[in-house]
C-alpha cells in the first residue's frame, strides 16, 4: 500500500473570524492510499486549538501508514490519537475498501440508505453589529444561520443579524469566549432574538458552569465533545453535541458517536471545519442521524473541488458521487 500525503491551501471568501482569530484560507491535509489500482482519499483540516498543524498531521499519517496493513488496520486506528490525522487515514481507508469491493461506503457501513440532499446553516463570521448585519442578509433566504461571535458586542450583532434575516432560525457559536457572567446574563435574551442553539458559551473543561442554568434554548458541546470519551463530561450539563470528523478521528468513531449520543438522549448537530467537499462528504453519511447540520465549510471557499457537492447560492449539499465514496 503506497500513501500520498500533500497539504493544500483553499482562499476563503473574504476572510473568516471566529472567537480565537481569522484566517484567510483552509489549510487542509489530503491523504492518498494506493493499493491495487484502487485509490482511496481523506482530507483533513489541522486545528491549531488542538496543537495539530500541517506539518505535524503530515508526519502523523506519514508514520502510521508506513505500519499500516489490511486487516490490522483497525487496531492501528483505534491506537491513534483522535484527532485530524485519524480522520484522513480512516476516511480513505472507508474509500479504498468501497473502491476494492465495488460499492458504495453507506453499504459498507450498514447504513439503510444513500446519503440524501441536505440543506447547512449557514455562518456569519465575527466583525462589527453592521457587518454582520450586511452579511446576514445576503443569506436570509437560509432557514438557519450560525452567528459567530466572541464575547465582545454580541448581542448588539445577534440583533444585527435577527433584524436582516428575521426569519431565520439562528445558532450562537462562542468558540468557549463566553464568562459565566455573560452567559448568565445574556442567555435569557437569546430567544426574543431568534436563536434556537447555543453552542460552546464557555471553555472547555469549565462546563460544570452550564449546568446549573435554566437551557431557555438548548446548548451544545462543541470544544467540550471530541469522542466517546466525552461523553461522562457532557452528559446532564449539554443539551446536544457537535460531531465533528476532525475532532472524532474518522467516520467510523462519529458513526459510534452519533449512536451513542442518540442512546443517551443527545441532539447531534453534525459539523465541520472549513475544508473542501472532498471532507464534507463523508460526513453526509451522518446527516439523517442529525438534528442541526452544520456543513457550510465548502461554501466559504473562493473555489471548491471539481464536482462540489453543494448549491453555493442555496445552501443545499448534494452527495456527488464523483469526490469521495463511490467505488
Amino acid at each position: 500500500m503506497k500513501a500520498v500525503v500533500r497539504a493544500e491551501s483553499w482562499p476563503i471568501r473574504g476572510g473568516f473570524r471566529i472567537a480565537r482569530g481569522a484566517r484567510a484560507s483552509a489549510d487542509v491535509v489530503v491523504l492518498e492510499l494506493h493499493d491495487a489500482g484502487s485509490i482511496g482519499r481523506g482530507e483533513c483540516v489541522p486545528y491549531a486549538r488542538y496543537g495539530e498543524s500541517i506539518d505535524s498531521v503530515s508526519a502523523e499519517i506519514e508514520a502510521a501508514c508506513r505500519t499500516l496493513r489490511g486487516k490490522d488496520a483497525s487496531a492501528q486506528l483505534a491506537a491513534m490519537r483522535a484527532g485530524a490525522a485519524r480522520n484522513a487515514i480512516d476516511c480513505a481507508l472507508w474509500e479504498l475498501k468501497a473502491k476494492r469491493l465495488g460499492t458504495e461506503v453507506w453499504r459498507l457501513a450498514g447504513l439503510d440508505g444513500p446519503p440524501c440532499a441536505i440543506y447547512s446553516m449557514r455562518t456569519v463570521s465575527v466583525a462589527s453589529p453592521e457587518d454582520m448585519k450586511t452579511a446576514a442578509a445576503e443569506l436570509a433566504q437560509a432557514s438557519v444561520i450560525k452567528v459567530k461571535v466572541d464575547g465582545g458586542s454580541d448581542m448588539e450583532r445577534i440583533e444585527a443579524v435577527h433584524q436582516a434575516a428575521p426569519d431565520a432560525a439562528l445558532v450562537v457559536d462562542a468558540n468557549e469566549a463566553w464568562s459565566a457572567r455573560q452567559l448568565e446574563a445574556w442567555l435569557p435574551q437569546l430567544p426574543e432574538l431568534g436563536v434556537v442553539l447555543l453552542e460552546q458559551p464557555l471553555a472547555a473543561g469549565d462546563d460544570a458552569g452550564v449546568e446549573s442554568l435554566e437551557h431557555v434554548v438548548p446548548i451544545c458541546a462543541d470544544e467540550s465533545f471530541h469522542d466517546r470519551s466525552s461523553f461522562p463530561e457532557v452528559v446532564g450539563r449539554y443539551d446536544v453535541v457537535n460531531i465533528k470528523l476532525d475532532k472524532a478521528g474518522g467516520l467510523s468513531e462519529a458513526l459510534h458517536c452519533a449512536q451513542e449520543a442518540t442512546r443517551l438522549g443527545l441532539q447531534i448537530m453534525l459539523g465541520c471545519m472549513v475544508s473542501t467537499s472532498l471532507a464534507i462528504e463523508p460526513a453526509l453519511l451522518l446527516a439523517s442521524k442529525a438534528q442541526y447540520v452544520d456543513l457550510d465549510g465548502p461554501l466559504l471557499l473562493k473555489r471548491d473541488r471539481e464536482g462540489a457537492l453543494h448549491d453555493r447560492h442555496a445552501g443545499l449539499l448534494r452527495p456527488s458521487g464523483s469526490i469521495w465514496g463511490a467505488p
